[in-house]
């Protein structure tokens, strides 16, 4: 479609399109904010990972602590629990319980607004779908005083016009389920990356 075609859509879609709009620019906004997020967060885990591995090969735990409390990350979290746990007590079950503890409170922050793409999307298909069938309301309450002549065509347009704010609805939610779902797919393998640094970690702290 060219611009004056998607303007015209737009315009013809009634009143409807606007929330549908809104829905869809408020999806698209946590998508921008949670992609970047996720981005930032397996950069750093994976060089934060790659700065630790080296002293804990070395048992040099005093360092790993130190630089541990200096960063703000989801590995940072989890192993700060369980160095927290082993300076007390050095049972393998009691630092992994602790680490696990970490884990769990370290989710939140990656899970967080990412669910919302999808209630966005079926917002936006059920405003659609609302909205047509108003504007079908509309139509034949129209028709129903028109000139038996004109009831065809006003029939026709009006349907057309109705119909525009489903296809919009769908398009708004289609691109929202697809990026939910590669979100979705991008937290599990973080998740995934941080529970494998932490059982790499709980190895070398807990050495038979």
């Amino acid at each position: 479609m060219e611009i004056m075609e998607i303007v015209k859509f737009y315009k013809l879609g009634g009143w409807f399109m606007h929330p549908i709009l809104f829905v869809f620019a408020a999806g698209l906004a946590i998508a921008l904010e949670r992609f970047f997020y996720l981005v930032k967060t397996n950069r750093a885990t994976n060089k934060m990972w790659s700065q630790l591995a080296p002293m804990f090969k070395a048992n040099d735990l005093q360092r790993v602590l130190k630089l541990v409390e200096n960063l703000n990350t989801p590995l940072a979290m989890v192993l700060g629990y369980g160095l927290a746990k082993h300076s007390a007590n050095k049972k393998r079950e009691v630092v992994e319980s602790a680490m696990q503890e970490g884990m769990m409170d370290a989710m939140p922050d990656l899970v967080k607004r990412t669910h919302y793409l999808s209630t966005f999307a079926n917002i936006a298909t059920l405003l659609g779908l609302l909205g047509t069938i108003v504007g079908l309301i509309q139509a034949f309450t129209a028709v129903s005083t028109a000139e038996a002549s004109e009831k065809a065509n006003l029939l026709s347009a009006s349907i057309s016009v109705a119909m525009n704010t489903t296809a919009f609805g769908l398009i708004a939610a289609i691109p929202l389920l697809l990026i939910h779902s590669y979100l979705v797919t991008k937290t599990a393998k973080i998740v995934d990356n941080l529970e494998k640094a932490a059982l790499k970690a709980l190895n070398l702290m807990i050495r038979d």
